[in-house]
């Protein structure tokens, strides 16, 4: 195992399962500090749990990110405690429920909690982390979705909206010499995907992969490890598919 992110400091959202613990267990055995934050405190614990049962350290911090206050105070602090950061990882964000389907039902007050969550957090944590990543010419990653291509329900015009903001944030944050840049990924077979959609949707949406292969958490880790790395250090404002070629939206003959 190579140690690409030996000395450095990781913030990675959305981090109490999942992708989240996905992304963090493979910095971690590569050498890096973590900082991990969710809402959901009990996972948060989970996640620290199995990270050192497997010998690696980390910080755990309970954070709604839905509430601006709460992201600049822990930006502060954090702010305070690693005055130099390597890597924000933007992986929180509402996937399921109401966001699965059209646009008929929700409220403008439901609207506004999805998107402060899935594309303005995204912003304004990596806002107020700024100064420590500019220190080190610092890696911001948006953890995006091939919804956001064409997207035909509320999680997809999230996306589609953070893919957007991820261009604006990589030409400004790019004065300080920080790399902005987004992964979409297509289905992966979390734990939340297999019991939170509905039946026969992973096998219809892995029908309409080029790729006859099951996505998983690792993959996109893996994209984002080499995109946070010195090996990505000429790529900012774009947004990588890593979808076995799902945009196509087509069947395997």
């Amino acid at each position: 195992m190579t140690q690409r992110f030996a000395g450095t400091t990781v913030v990675i959202t959305g981090a109490a399962g999942g992708m989240g613990l996905a992304l963090a267990q493979r910095f971690a055995q590569e050498g890096a500090r973590l900082i991990l934050v969710d809402v959901d405190a009990d996972g948060l614990r989970n996640t620290g749990s199995v990270l050192h049962g497997q010998g690696h350290t980390c910080r755990t911090h309970r954070v709604d990110l839905a509430v601006e206050a709460e992201i600049l105070q822990f930006a502060e602090r954090i702010g305070r405690e690693h005055p130099r950061l390597d890597v924000l990882v933007n992986n929180a964000g509402l996937a399921y429920g109401d966001l699965a389907y059209g646009f008929g039902s929700l409220k403008q007050e439901q609207w506004l909690r999805l998107l402060s969550i899935n594309t303005v957090a995204p912003l304004l944590l990596a806002q107020a982390l700024r100064p420590g990543l500019a220190r080190s010419k610092g890696v911001v990653l948006n953890i995006s979705s091939m919804a956001g291509y064409a997207p035909a329900t509320a999680y997809g015009v999230t996306k589609a909206a953070l893919n957007a903001m991820t261009y604006g944030m990589a030409q400004t944050f790019a004065a300080d010499g920080i790399r902005v840049n987004a992964i979409a990924p297509g289905l992966v077979e979390t734990p939340a995907a297999r019991t939170q959609l509905p039946p026969g949707t992973l096998e219809r949406i892995h029908g309409q992969q080029l790729l006859n292969l099951h996505g998983a958490a690792d993959d996109v880790a893996g994209l984002c490890l080499f995109l946070a790395s010195a090996e990505g250090r000429f790529i900012t404002c774009e947004v990588v598919s890593c979808d076995g070629g799902n945009r196509i939206r087509g069947w395997r003959g």
